[in-house]
């Protein structure tokens, strides 16, 4: 089973977040910063384009032998799949046409939505606008493992298991967690792709379908691609609860490694995330980072220090407000 993590228990702040508070500093000191706000006019084709490769793959795959499809999946189509999830994310802060334009943005979000074969861009936006706003709240942020997920999965071999559950966990979490009642757009975005996965089933069999499902499913596991799951929030260094990414990987993921950045200005594209790096490099420069996901998936499995209680958690206001 390997080593035991060393935490019992997740790391309880009483401070705020860190974002707004840096936010209002790095703006009173860099006003231009403002400028960098907005949509990024070239996502929508470079969305447009993905798109389009991975419904031209499935007309191929299906001439190939399972092994192919499955390796395909795994190497290139879970790859530009886990890139579209980054597009959704994108697009829930309305980053693709502008927040003057929210129904063009739902609407780029469902489309990006339909080669990953699951429903969810949608209900992502609401859980995860909560995530920014209540971040390290043990009841509105979702994004922070359970108290069970942090008991059961306390091993090396657990922490394994853990990592290949992740697309369930992350699915199913906020149902459990805070279930809010579906609205007419999250039933659409549902219809919309449950047809498109019938379609695809229908006329171009089982491995045009397979091939989609799996690549979404095995890049969100045991991936490089995936290692900004755990790298952006898991605390690999006491006291710290965002941690930014600078490798390669920034190149097909639109820069969601720039964690620190985005979290401090979420209105800030992608594509514009290292101009804020640039500008007040002081600010960002001397916070514990990563370089390498994959190093960072190593250190979560193996090192007993790390694991799903290591993330920074704050008591629900309201809570405590009954409590008292």
């Amino acid at each position: 089973m390997g080593a035991h993590v060393t935490r019992t228990d997740f790391e309880w702040s009483t401070s705020d977040e860190p974002h707004a508070s840096r936010r209002k500093e790095i703006l009173e000191k860099y006003p231009q910063i403002k400028k960098l706000f907005g949509s990024d006019p070239n996502f929508k084709w470079i969305v447009t384009l993905m798109i389009t490769l991975q419904i031209a793959m499935i007309f191929v795959v299906p001439r190939f032998p399972w092994p192919l499809v499955i390796g395909l999946a795994y190497c290139f189509g879970g790859v530009i799949n886990h890139s579209l999830m980054l597009a959704i994310h994108e697009i829930s802060h309305n980053l693709a046409f502008g927040h003057a334009r929210p129904m063009a943005n739902r609407v780029l979000g469902m489309i990006a939505n339909l080669p990953i074969g699951i429903p969810f861009s949608v209900s992502f936006k609401k859980y995860h606008l909560e995530h920014h706003r209540y971040q390290g709240d043990e009841i509105l942020d979702t994004d922070i493992p359970t108290t069970l997920e942090a008991k059961l999965f306390c091993t090396t071999f657990g922490k394994v298991v853990w990592m290949f559950l992740q697309p369930l966990f992350y699915a199913l979490r906020p149902l459990f967690v805070r279930p809010l009642p579906p609205s007419m757009t999250e039933i659409i975005n549902v219809v919309i792709q449950l047809s498109f996965d019938f379609a695809v089933y229908y006329f171009l069999g089982a491995k045009a379908l397979v091939y989609l499902l799996a690549g979404s499913l095995l890049a969100m596991g045991i991936h490089p691609v995936a290692g900004h799951f755990i790298s952006e929030h898991y605390m690999f260094a006491k006291g710290f609860e965002t941690y930014s990414y600078y490798g390669p990987l920034n190149w097909i993921t639109f820069n969601v490694g720039y964690h620190n950045e985005h979290h401090d200005f979420p209105a800030v594209p992608g594509s514009r995330l290292p101009q804020v790096k640039a500008i007040a490099p002081e600010y960002y420069e001397n916070l514990p980072h990563h370089n390498s996901w994959v190093k960072v998936l190593y250190d979560f499995i193996m090192d007993p220090a790390i694991g799903p209680y290591a993330r920074v958690k704050r008591r629900n206001q309201s809570k405590v407000l009954k409590e008292e």
